[in-house]
């Protein structure tokens, strides 16, 4: 269980809706200071927020971060990118490598970056992952495959840091009502639900928020023969 009185909290894309919320809530539950983390930081009006500059894409920005904010308790790898198109095959180059270097290596580097710092509270630390309910349904091309991979390392990072006692939780979810999801005509959660939902299973040592129905049925899929998660595939037989 990691309590978020007098934390000390780094959220990346913190600009955005999901990032936002997260700061703010950090703050409301006691948070001693934030570190909000983008490519082009913002203001911020309460002095507990630290807006500090990241390209979760370069070493050299990862690096300067983990110096800047070496009191880190809590790390929130809540950056990302998604694409309009959806097939693997239609991606340019371009789409695979930033969706990649962002979703998939960007949190892998920072949560490594801050690994051995996490490490000295111990029992109080914990790195907090964003995949998606697509992190096990393919349906989203790069988007898909980069989720699911970084699904594995939080599965990976929970046991190496288990015994420094940092704990490790990874949170799914479909669409919530932020401008990346702004062209699904499906339900949305609202980005205050989705952070109550993290914060609340962090404080009770939750390993892991299924935040949504869609989550929910996509976990209980993987159970499943590949065809009922892929209904198109029994048009082969």
């Amino acid at each position: 269980m990691t309590s978020l009185k007098n934390a000390v909290v780094l959220v990346t894309g913190a600009n955005g809706g999901i990032g936002r919320q997260f700061v703010e809530e950090a703050l409301t539950r006691g948070a001693a200071k934030v570190y909000a983390t983008a490519r082009q930081p913002r203001e911020w009006e309460d002095e507990r927020v630290i807006p500090l500059q990241l390209d979760v894409t370069d070493p050299a920005s990862i690096q300067a971060v983990a110096e800047q904010a070496s009191d880190v308790t809590v790390l929130i790898n809540n950056a990302g990118v998604s694409t309009q198109s959806t097939g693997i095959l239609t991606h340019t180059d371009e789409e695979i490598r930033s969706s990649m270097e962002t979703n998939f290596l960007g949190p892998l580097f920072l949560s490594r970056a801050f690994a051995p710092l996490l490490s000295q509270h111990s029992g109080e630390a914990a790195i907090i992952n964003i995949h998606s309910a697509l992190s096990w349904n393919a349906l989203a091309g790069i988007y898909s495959a980069t989720k699911a991979g970084l699904w594995s390392v939080t599965n990976s990072l929970r046991l190496e840091l288990l015994p420094a006692g940092v704990h490790v939780m990874g949170v799914h979810m479909g669409f919530v009502d932020t401008p990346m999801a702004a062209h699904a005509n499906a339900p949305k959660l609202a980005p205050a639900d989705l952070v109550n939902q993290v914060f609340d299973g962090l404080a009770a040592g939750s390993y892991e928020v299924l935040a949504d129905d869609t989550a929910k049925g996509f976990k209980a899929g993987l159970s499943a023969p590949l065809e009922t998660m892929y209904p198109q595939l029994n048009a082969e037989n």
